[in-house]
């Protein structure tokens, strides 16, 4: 299917779904209009008639409403029947009336009319055609705890064919706009697509052939200030840069040894550029740190000045403008330490009540195609009845997650690991622990084994926070991090979360 057959078959379907929707919009309005100018006829027929029934409500005047009902639906075309019903309760009483059709009201709609004392309209096809029927009552009845319902029927002819006219004129109009659209949208596309994608396509292909000095040119219909000017100013940027770096590969060539060396040279500047990284890295930690401890002091010397600007009577005139300034600097430091925190400040735990069951299942779920393809077995073990773990879900599993991939790097040919779950009376906490069957971690490391960004692999870029990032999610919780190892022997991480008396939360929800 061509791109112009597509943008045909798109436009149309568009065309038509807007017009269709147009059309309906606009033969709602038109219906919802006639319905108004007929109701509004409607209404002054019930309110002659309900007034007439107030005045003349004995037996005399019930026949001569009956013989000038029939008189009035005689003489007008329009009218289909004229009704009146007395309502009590749920129990609805035929009083008077006359008709050119027989329609039977059904007795719920109008017993709603009376409650209400709200006029209700419905569309009603009766064996002559469509009509509007309305069901109107004021309020008034004949009897304490009866109320009078008029109900009036005209034909609705006329608006049907009124909406049947303009129907047709809003589809023949749409086709016909529809068609002229699709005929100038048929004639354009050669000028506007057809031809300048033939001019590119061309260039393209002898560009392809080894002709790298071929361009797009930037002839009409193809203007720099149009999508297809776009195209054509990329294009050739592109070609101009190939070109150059054509000219530089064969200088390469010729001076291969060279490049070689600029090669190892731009590693070499590149692994510093890496050192120099995780150096600005670090730099970002102890910059929060020195924005939380530099806070204070700031804040003193401010309300220092501001006292000693207080009592500025003493004061030479040079020397209050001085402690001004302070107070002014004092007070950008602080915005600029307020700046930093932010950008440095995580964000706020979101604590719940979590079993530690479920906690492990979905971990393990993360990382289970790694094990697998690593060869490692994994074991867990929960104490029976263990307490349920108040803390954020989000930071524990990414406690967790960096212990298994901690346990996965020591296991480079398979091995097992091990989670567990269990209580420590003696602390009253919550234990999580992770071990593997490892390389487990020298002596001389494990001392070092929770600062940031220090790592044994240093050689695979911007490591060593694992660790580090667990000890900060412990201490969020108020727990603590033990770590057991042994080198060739495995090593074990043991998480210490407080216990939390949950049973008046779990009471509240129950």
């Amino acid at each position: 299917m061509t791109v112009r057959l597509r943008l045909m078959i798109v436009t149309a379907l568009g065309l038509a779904l807007t017009m269709a929707l147009w059309g309906w919009i606009q033969l709602r309005a038109l219906d919802k209009l006639l319905i108004e100018q007929q109701l509004k006829r409607l209404y002054d027929v019930a309110e002659t008639v309900n007034t007439y029934y107030q005045h003349f409500p004995t037996i005399r005047g019930l026949t001569a409403l009956d013989t000038t009902l029939k008189d009035h639906v005689q003489s007008d075309g329009r009218m289909a029947r004229i009704d009146i019903f007395s309502v009590a309760g749920g129990d609805v009483d035929y009083v008077a009336g006359a008709g050119r059709v027989f329609y039977e009201w059904s007795e719920s709609p109008l017993v709603e009319v009376a409650k209400n004392v709200k006029p209700a309209y419905l569309k009603i096809q009766t064996e002559v055609g469509p009509a509007l029927g309305l069901m109107y009552t004021s309020g008034w009845g004949e009897k304490v705890g009866r109320k009078v319902v008029v109900c009036v029927i005209v034909f609705s002819r006329a608006n049907a064919e009124i909406l049947s006219k303009a129907q047709y004129l809003l589809m023949s109009s749409s086709g016909g706009l529809l068609l002229v659209i699709m005929l100038i949208l048929a004639f354009s596309y050669r000028w506007i697509i057809d031809w300048p994608l033939k001019v590119i396509i061309e260039a393209i292909d002898q560009f392809h052939a080894g002709k790298y000095t071929q361009r797009i040119p930037m002839v009409r219909p193809i203007r720099q200030k149009d999508e297809w000017g776009q195209l054509a100013f990329h294009f050739n940027t592109m070609a101009e840069e190939i070109e150059q770096v054509l000219a530089r590969n064969r200088e390469l060539n010729r001076q291969l040894e060279q490049r070689v060396q600029e090669a190892t040279h731009n590693v070499v500047q590149l692994q510093k550029q890496v050192d120099q990284m995780q150096q600005l890295t670090a730099l970002g930690y102890l910059t929060a740190n020195l924005a939380h401890d530099l806070g204070t002091p700031l804040h003193s010397i401010a309300g220092l000045a501001g006292l000693l600007l207080e009592r500025a009577e003493g004061w030479p005139p040079d020397v209050a403008r001085k402690l001004e300034l302070i107070i002014q600097q004092t007070q950008r430091l602080n915005t600029t330490i307020q700046n930093v925190r932010r950008a440095t400040r995580l964000p706020e735990p979101h604590f719940e009540v979590i079993s530690i069951p479920e906690l492990f299942g979905d971990t393990l779920s993360l990382v289970e195609p790694q094990l697998q393809r690593a060869n490692i077995t994994v074991s867990l073990h929960t104490e029976p009845n263990i307490p349920l773990l108040y803390a954020d879900r989000d930071r524990l599993q990414t406690a967790l997650f960096n212990l298994i991939q901690n346990g996965l790097e020591a296991m480079p040919r398979g091995g097992a690991l091990a989670l567990s779950a269990y209580t420590v009376p003696e602390r009253h906490a919550l234990a999580l622990s992770v071990k593997d069957s490892g390389c487990g971690i020298s002596p001389t490391v494990m001392e070092r084994v929770c600062e940031p960004f220090f790592s044994t692999h240093q050689d695979e870029g911007m490591r060593g926070l694992g660790l580090s990032i667990v000890q900060d999610i412990v201490k969020i919780h108020g727990g603590q991090v033990e770590i057991k190892s042994l080198p060739e022997e495995g090593s074990e991480i043991i998480l210490y979360f407080p216990m939390v008396d949950l049973s008046g939360e779990q009471a509240g929800q129950s």
